[in-house]
């Protein structure tokens, strides 16, 4: 059975529940759809971004109050505002509209958090929202705001249960819609990006305070849409649903679905719901008493699914469906990307001049001098400790020297950062491989062409970017051909074997068509066929006029392929000539080549 038929029938079911079950279990339903709708943000701000927020249950109350106040209370209200009160939709797009300047308020703070810093920021506005709903006056304290009107479509008013049922299930599908398409764009990969670390992200071009950004106010806005929903089906509102312990259970829903899972918010906030429901019936039964004991049993059971089933039960569920996936097509054909003019043959590409970094005491690099030309290869090496990652990150943005000058194609990039330097045509690889393990090899190289796409959330949420797209990634199996990865194109990535990753890391620098490349142990963990293909490569990329810094500990690989060599010892270049230079200079073969072990 194909992912479409199984849809198919999931959407059949879901038309014809009303008229099949119990107002009860449609009741159930409609819960469930509201609280998959906020578990749905909670999916692309907490499993995808990897950014834990405690406070989605506020901004739910945001949007309840939002419409609570404007329905009921139009009358007491400014002319100005009170005509929003005149339709419950007018009353959601304000409601929005207050959603997304307070997420992006609230994001602009948070967000600079990280660490366990970032989840208890959201729990300190999160309890703040919750008293502000029971203690501002004019939103009815906490014994709230009653008689809240219907929502009316096509005139008709949604009162029952059953009525606001396919309302609250076609918001929750658009949604889902939505998210699926936006993660599967370059926008939703430099998302998911976030997950490989920041640095990885902003080498190749993303933007990563926008994308954490992007998917706090999302996350935000689609809790507020929940929240509306929730006024209207309830026509009460008040503070109870909006404190912590709902925005904990939001979070429940999300790990116990999967927590970097699309469908996995339904799963999940079904479960929950469900199992919520029947422990509330059986429990006090059993135990003769009362109490919030299935919170208990909640407790005991997440411990065990995290050691159990840690991504949640939508994975295990797709392994026990017979669905058949088609691997995703490429469009070889589609129109190429505009390449970048590659600077003159002998031109200085980038110069680093007295790059000094301190480290408190330390001294890493000290008064280092380098220039890079279009169309050579050039090898740092020296032993470790000797500072060459360090002048690495100097020069590649991810790091501000203390002191020095370093220009890329003319322009000063010290402190610029590494997302500038990709901008201005650097692209890199790393000593450790950081590559998204989950991600296919074609989306990890798309990465790398982040910067050479424009669409942006709308339009991918919506499959406006359907064209952009298929350049993206034709660029981007052409790049995995072209290092020799194109059996692989559908792999994931962590499963490639070390070396291999390597390589994709090549890729996906390429992907970007920079014009210096910087290579951080390329051939480190491959074998000997692999390092002869790397030199072809590396040999052609030189040919077409691009610069290349190789950072290396094989001295046979090196000296075979660079045309000049610059040595470092304690942060500081101690010679620099051609490679049969460095192999006769006295000083460098007493102190490094008779044992040179690269950091």
């Amino acid at each position: 059975m194909s992912p479409r038929h199984i849809l198919v029938v999931f959407l059949a079911l879901l038309a014809v529940a009303p008229l099949a079950l119990p107002p009860f279990y449609v009741t159930l339903l409609n819960y469930i759809g509201l609280y998959a709708l906020v578990a749905l943000g909670l999916v692309m701000l907490t499993g995808v971004g990897g950014l834990t927020s405690f406070g989605q249950a506020a901004f739910v109350g945001v949007g309840a109050y939002t419409t609570a106040v404007l329905t009921t209370r139009a009358d007491a209200l400014p002319a100005w505002l009170g005509w929003l009160g005149a339709s419950p939709w007018l009353a959601l797009l304000a409601g929005l509209a207050l959603t997304l300047a307070l997420a992006y308020l609230l994001g602009a703070i948070t967000l600079r958090l990280s660490g366990h810093f970032l989840p208890l920021g959201t729990i300190a506005w999160g309890l703040s929202l919750y008293y502000a709903f029971g203690s501002v006056e004019g939103l009815g304290g906490h014994t709230g705001i009653p008689d809240i009107p219907p929502i009316r479509v096509f005139g008709t008013p949604l009162t029952q249960g059953d009525h606001i049922y396919y309302l609250i299930w076609a918001f929750l599908l658009v949604a889902v819609w939505c998210t699926q398409n936006l993660l599967d764009s370059r926008e939703g990969r430099a998302i998911r990006a976030l997950k490989g670390g920041r640095v990885m992200a902003e080498s190749m071009g993303v933007d990563t305070a926008r994308s954490r950004m992007v998917i706090f106010v999302l996350a935000a806005l689609q809790a507020c849409a929940s929240g509306w929903l929730y006024a209207h089906m309830q026509r009460f509102v008040n503070p109870h649903p909006f404190g912590l312990q709902m925005g904990i259970e939001y979070l429940f829903m999300t790990v116990i679905g999967g927590a970097a899972q699309v469908w996995g918010a339904l799963v999940g906030a079904g479960v929950f719901t469900v199992l919520k429901q029947w422990l509330q019936d059986l429990l006090p039964g059993l135990l003769g008493q009362s109490g919030n004991f299935e919170i208990i049993v909640f407790g005991f059971g997440m411990v065990l699914l995290l050691h159990r089933a840690r991504r949640g039960l939508w994975p295990v569920l797709a392994r026990l469906a017979p669905v058949r996936r088609k691997p995703r097509q490429v469009d070889m054909q589609a129109e190429p990307l505009p390449r970048r003019t590659m600077p003159p043959r002998g031109e200085v590409v980038l110069k680093a001049v007295d790059v000094t970094r301190r480290f408190g005491g330390l001294v890493a690099n000290n008064a280092m001098n380098l220039e890079i030309r279009a169309g050579e290869i050039l090898a740092l090496i020296g032993p470790n400790g000797a500072g060459k990652s360090t002048m690495f990150n100097q020069i590649s943005g991810v790091d501000t020297p203390t002191s020095g000058r370093v220009a890329l194609l003319g322009h000063e990039v010290a402190g610029a950062g590494a997302r500038r330097c990709a901008r201005l045509g650097l692209s890199r690889t790393f000593q450790h491989v950081r590559l998204l393990g989950r991600m296919s090899v074609l989306e990890n190289v798309a990465i790398g062409a982040h910067l050479r796409g424009h669409r942006g959330v709308m339009a991918a949420s919506w499959r406006l970017d359907r064209a952009e797209e298929a350049r993206l990634l034709a660029e981007a199996a052409r790049q995995i051909e072209r290092v020799g990865l194109g059996g692989h194109l559908h792999d994931e990535a962590g499963s490639l074997a070390l070396g291999q990753q390597r390589i994709l890391e090549i890729a996906r620098a390429l992907a970007s068509d920079p014009c210096i490349l910087l290579l951080d142990e390329p051939a480190a963990g491959l074998r000997y066929q692999e390092k002869r293909e790397l030199g072809e490569l590396l040999r052609k990329l030189r040919a077409e006029g691009m610069a290349i810094l190789l950072v290396e500990h094989d001295m046979d690989f090196v000296m075979g392929m660079a045309d000049r060599v610059a040595v470092m010892d304690f942060g500081e270049k101690i010679a620099e000539g051609s490679p049969s230079e460095i192999q006769n200079n006295p000083a460098v073969l007493e102190a490094y080549l008779g044992g040179v072990d690269e950091e």
